[in-house]
């Protein structure tokens, strides 16, 4: 029989820290932002979320990912990129631009973008609101195929949304996460006034994809 996970309180909200199965209401769940994304919603934990609760454990699900990302309009999910496994995506609210294989599309609500491995993608907050993004992807258990690569795009430059030049570095990357705090996190079911409306190699590497 498979045990519930155990939800624990965290800076932001709830996050599992033991195998098993659970549910949270994506409300109370913890969230994390940075200077390209307004909040993210990982539905596990690692040391981002747990950061100030160093007496928790981490606790990863081990096929797949499944994350939630509010993007601001006209900013980055965070630089171009292709990984070596599947990636999907399901715009749940409002606008935004998907920049894949240096070719720009627009997307609103209930738009879906499949990613096969190796596709070079990322996306831009558009519109005058924010974007929900709903984003999954399988992980890769072997640290020896899996790889990740930011890549130069000439469309996705003229975003801020690409690095000069093509490397595997995560220090050239993405911004780092922090903790969103309960009054700064905007999640979904809440507007920008209150309506409805990751980031070191070992991050990278044992989530096994890149949340946009």
């Amino acid at each position: 029989m498979i045990e519930e996970a155990r939800l624990e309180p965290v800076a932001s909200g709830l996050a599992p820290v033991t195998p098993g199965w659970f549910v949270v209401n994506a409300r109370e769940a913890a969230w994390m932002n940075n200077d390209q994304t307004e909040s993210c919603c990982i539905f596990e934990s690692d040391d981002f979320v747990l950061r100030g609760r160093p007496d928790l454990t981490e606790y990863e699900k081990p096929g797949a990912g499944f994350v939630l990302r509010v993007l601001r309009p006209g900013r980055p999910t965070g630089f171009y990129h292709a990984e070596s496994v599947q990636e999907d995506f399901l715009v749940l609210m409002g606008e935004c631009i998907l920049i894949i294989e240096d070719e720009e599309r627009h997307l609103r609500a209930w738009d879906f973008v499949h990613c096969p491995p190796g596709t070079g993608h990322t996306f831009v907050g558009a519109g005058d609101g924010p974007c929900v993004l709903l984003c999954t992807g399988n992980r890769d258990l072997n640290d020896e195929t899996f790889w990740r690569v930011s890549k130069r795009s000439d469309a996705a430059l003229r975003y801020g949304a690409s690095v000069e030049r093509d490397t595997s570095s995560d220090a050239e990357a993405d911004p780092p996460w922090e903790p969103a705090g309960a009054s700064s996190a905007r999640k979904p079911g809440m507007n920008s006034r209150g309506a409805r409306r990751r980031n070191r190699s070992r991050h990278v590497a044992t989530r096994r994809f890149h949340d946009g």
